[in-house]
């Protein structure tokens, strides 16, 4: 009777709104991607897909709103690269992450890139770490927050090169990018996806992307490896999760009907001119990843003694 209850899970679905909850405010690159996947989704589906940002708590806030909604399919969370940060990072979570979440799709990935202001003498990843090491204490960096991707990857820069610079945290993406391009503070690792415009417009000195590859959209600037610095992947990734009391079947049909929306030609161009790498993967691909993933900052967060309490 079990597998019975799972077949009908996805008959019909879905028959009325489905609501998709942005762990972010708007104007970040997750509600960037909600709103350019959401349409599309809607017009597989025939059902209106809603956008509903709950920001906060560095993702909490969201996720927990998503466990107090039926475990039906109908509430869906968007989240980032926190979704393994926080339970690597915090030691009192207000839920198990793992149990409480269904890995639904693994969307996309946007490295990381280290960027300068334009007026700070360093031009490649060799020349900041010889700058740093001959100024100690005085160069800071810039992040999103404590914990944060940008945070972690300057913090996992300085366990690889030996090269500890000062954290200056901000309430956000754009205010630290604000203070970087005025000059207060010179580092800051960025999500490509949002200083793509301003490497563009000379406002940034991009110095190496924290990726495998190099970028389709900034081809000219190597990556950490290529620039003699090893094990510096940073990615902050957007991923799609369901509670963990959806019937797997209907996580699956999510899952496939999600994969068709991102290989749609339009959306795939939208998304890779943000600078990311576009994947739609399986549940059990996204269950793989954030597991590494929260290994990865666990581990990190020991030899750096980041905490997030």
């Amino acid at each position: 009777p079990a597998v019975h209850a799972q077949a009908n899970a996805t008959t019909g679905f879905p028959n009325k709104p489905v609501r998709l909850v942005v762990t972010y405010p708007p104007g970040g690159t997750v509600d960037a991607v909600a709103r350019i996947l959401g349409p599309k989704l809607t017009q597989i589906w025939g059902q209106s897909v809603v956008v509903d940002n709950r920001a906060g708590g560095g993702g909490i806030i969201g996720a927990q709103a998503v466990l107090s909604a039926p475990a039906d399919g109908y509430t869906l969370m968007m989240d980032a690269s926190n979704h393994a940060q926080n339970p690597a990072l915090k030691k009192r979570m207000p839920f198990d992450t793992l149990k409480a979440f269904a890995p639904v799709s693994l969307l996309l990935k946007v490295p990381s890139v280290l960027v300068v202001n334009p007026s700070f003498p360093v031009r490649s990843p060799k020349e900041l770490i010889a700058y740093v090491k001959a100024n100690p204490g005085k160069v800071d960096f810039a992040s999103s927050g404590n914990g944060s991707a940008q945070h972690l990857a300057a913090e996992l820069f300085a366990l690889k090169t030996g090269a500890r610079m000062t954290h200056v945290a901000y309430r956000g993406g754009g205010p630290a990018m604000v203070d970087v391009m005025a000059g207060n503070v010179p580092v800051f690792f960025a999500s490509l996806a949002s200083a793509l415009p301003y490497i563009q417009r000379g406002k940034l000195k991009p110095l190496a992307v924290a990726g495998q590859r190099r970028s389709p959209v900034l081809p000219d600037t190597p990556t950490f490896s290529e620039s003699g610095v090893n094990g510096v992947d940073v990615y902050e990734w957007n991923a799609l999760f369901a509670p963990a009391a959806v019937p797997a079947a209907l996580v699956d049909k999510i899952s496939k009907d999600v994969a068709a929306a991102l290989s749609d030609r339009e959306v795939k161009a939208r998304l890779m001119s943000l600078g990311a790498e576009v994947i739609g993967s399986t549940p059990k691909e996204l269950d793989q990843f954030r597991r590494a993933e929260i290994n990865q900052w666990t581990a990190l967060g020991k030899q750096a003694n980041i905490s997030l309490d």
